[in-house]
């Protein structure tokens, strides 16, 4: 699926007090569009995910599965700052004609929002019939329910929360002390603190899984196994191959706009925050998920008005929420079933 880019030439000012000067959005659509946009899902991806979910929700979306582009418009849209074709440290800024590099500025969850927004007014997008995202996506998906209420007229809220805990700041901070360790990260140059990140992506691998993860898909071959063990060759692969396919700058970035996530910033509190929610909603947690644990979603459930909280039961922590497609579906099936209207 080709990638289609938004590019908006003006001065966009961001929430905590930079700017950008310009910026692009890179996304990608599946499916016809009805007329009336009677059947628009909009999925949101996490921390290294692209603007095609068929490629990391490939469970889920495309023909044949549960979001089947013959019934839904399927968009994504890849987040400011990220290395998959919108803006982000490695782009040119227009003021300066080099790359922004390290003088890339912090971009938040509510950045990206009214950025979305802005590509979503140039499409003609006037009703949004499902809003969905995981971790990161899911925390994209709240923060525009609660902006634009009366867009969006289902939200499936997957393993996300309403702020980020301290819990997962710690895991994310000691992933940027990782990168910032690596000696070429002060470089001006597209590879700086690659070597870092390869360790950070080890480090994020500990919260994604969880201690029995481990026990079983990383055992011992043997008793006598002293040396190449796979819990270590395994991290020594996860770094390298993210090193393949994104660069540090965007993993700095976006760990930090996970950071910055709270609906209770500059608004009464985040309980009022989540009680501007109109949709029809549906929080799933994990229950092995360590980094964004089952009590942050059933708050969700709790303070967004008329919520549904249902549970994945997988051995596989937070990256249930990538691999639990059976259950996931079944969930989403029978959620749909209770009378919300389908818009096909």
């Amino acid at each position: 699926m080709a990638v289609t880019l938004f590019k908006y030439p003006y001065t966009f000012p961001l929430e905590l007090g930079g700017e950008l000067a310009g910026f692009q959005l890179a996304y990608t659509t599946h499916g016809t569009r009805n007329a009336d946009s009677s059947n628009v899902l909009w999925i949101c991806h996490a921390l290294t995910g692209s603007s095609d979910p068929t490629d990391w929700w490939d469970g889920l979306v495309g023909p044949g599965l549960h979001y089947d582009p013959k019934d839904w418009f399927i968009i994504c849209v890849n987040v400011l700052g990220s290395h998959y074709g919108s803006t982000n440290a490695l782009s040119i800024n227009t003021k300066t004609k080099a790359p922004y590099f390290q003088s890339f500025p912090d971009i938040t969850i509510r950045d990206n929002i009214y950025a979305f927004e802005l590509l979503r007014e140039h499409l003609g997008i006037d009703h949004i019939h499902t809003l969905a995202g995981g971790s990161l996506g899911g925390q994209q998906a709240l923060e525009w329910a609660i902006i634009k209420p009366d867009l969006i007229e289902n939200l499936v809220l997957i393993a996300t929360n309403a702020l980020h805990s301290p819990w997962g700041i710690a895991f994310n901070e000691s992933q940027r002390m990782a990168i910032k360790a690596d000696p070429t990260w002060q470089e001006a140059r597209p590879d700086a603190g690659i070597e870092g990140m390869k360790v950070a992506r080890s480090i994020a691998l500990l919260s994604y899984r969880n201690y029995d993860t481990y026990d079983f898909t990383q055992a011992r071959d043997s008793n006598e196994q002293t040396d190449h063990f796979r819990a270590a060759t395994y991290q020594q692969y996860q770094g390298d191959k993210l090193a393949h396919r994104f660069n540090a700058f965007s993993y700095w970035t976006l760990s930090r706009m996970m950071d910055l996530h709270n609906v209770g910033r500059n608004r009464p509190s985040v309980t009022n925050a989540l009680s501007q929610v109109k949709a029809h909603t549906l929080v799933v947690g994990i229950s092995s998920d360590i980094l964004f644990q089952p009590s942050e979603q059933k708050f969700l459930a709790r303070h967004i008005p008329d919520a549904e909280y249902q549970e994945i039961d997988s051995l596989y922590g937070h990256d249930g929420f990538l691999i639990e497609y059976k259950q996931l579906k079944q969930i989403l099936q029978a959620w749909e079933t209770k009378g919300i209207p389908q818009g096909r």
